[in-house]
């Protein structure tokens, strides 16, 4: 059984704070720590629940948090950027399952942290007119590819905003989301017990936990932070602006789709 694990870190228990997430200072150290336990935790029950292969790619900023010296060393691992298909780098038709673990709600939403790919550009993404999380739009990749998500590891609100697309799987809730800079979490050690324990009763149950899919083809809204970055994604041929902050771009996969706001992500860089 081929395992497939996605890691981020505003879901972590124990990361409150934008400076938890960046590089270079003593709290990123401490909360890349607890990333890193969270997906060795998630490793563990993955074997433990029958997994043959685990492969885990580190899906947040720099996407080079996950210490390769402290993890698991069953387990391979993705890391750096620019990748294909970023957060779902390394995902294929042979995973079995998907493991999505310290997630967080989407932009405009109540969460610890919320965004959706990059705070800085994205007011909001839309996959057919579904307001997408981060959660959702990999979800629906995996589903695009056959792999269903089968445990989501998160704040409280991740878990209300985003369990339903995937029922049956297994959902961990960290922390209780207080404000977007502050939660009322359980301790990193019990975070990463029920991990571990979600993570192998989620491979043992499985069957019955369908892949989140989103009928094709598909049509991509992003609404962006202000006008200018509008400007910017307009100038994209097959592009259709909506309104002074939102523009359209068709896509025939899912595939696509995640290319396109991967593209826009790192067109944002321009004007910051």
């Amino acid at each position: 059984m081929k395992v497939y694990i996605s890691v981020d870190i505003e879901g972590v228990a124990g990361v409150v704070s934008p400076l938890q997430g960046t590089p270079g200072n003593a709290e990123y150290e401490r909360a890349r720590r607890l990333m890193t336990a969270e997906a060795n935790a998630a490793i563990e029950g993955a074997f433990a629940g029958g997994a043959t292969e685990v492969l885990v790619n580190d899906g947040h900023g720099p996407m080079t948090n996950l210490i390769p010296e402290l993890l698991d060393p069953r387990a391979e691992v993705i890391l750096g950027k620019p990748k294909p298909m970023n957060m779902c780098a390394g995902l294929s038709a042979e995973h079995d399952a998907m493991f999505c673990i310290g997630y967080h709600t989407a932009a405009g939403r109540h969460g610890v942290l919320a965004h959706t790919v990059n705070g800085f550009a994205f007011r909001e993404i839309r996959v057919n007119g579904i307001p997408c999380a981060e959660a959702t739009l990999n979800g629906a990749y995996a589903g695009s590819l056959g792999v269903p998500v089968v445990l989501l590891s998160g704040d409280d609100l991740t878990a209300a905003e985003c369990g339903a697309h995937f029922p049956g799987a297994r959902l961990v809730v960290t922390k209780q989301a207080l404000g977007a800079r502050a939660a009322r979490a359980i301790s990193p050690a019990l975070a990463c017990e029920r991990i571990r324990e979600a993570a192998t009763a989620a491979l043992r149950d499985m069957d019955g936990v369908a892949p989140f899919t989103v009928e094709g083809p598909y049509v991509l809204e992003v609404a962006f932070n202000n006008p200018a970055m509008a400007d910017l994604a307009a100038i994209i041929p097959v592009a259709e602006r909506r309104d002074p902050v939102t523009v359209s771009f068709p896509a025939a996969t899912m595939g696509e789709v995640l290319g396109w706001v991967n593209t826009l992500s790192a067109l944002s860089s321009f004007l910051r």
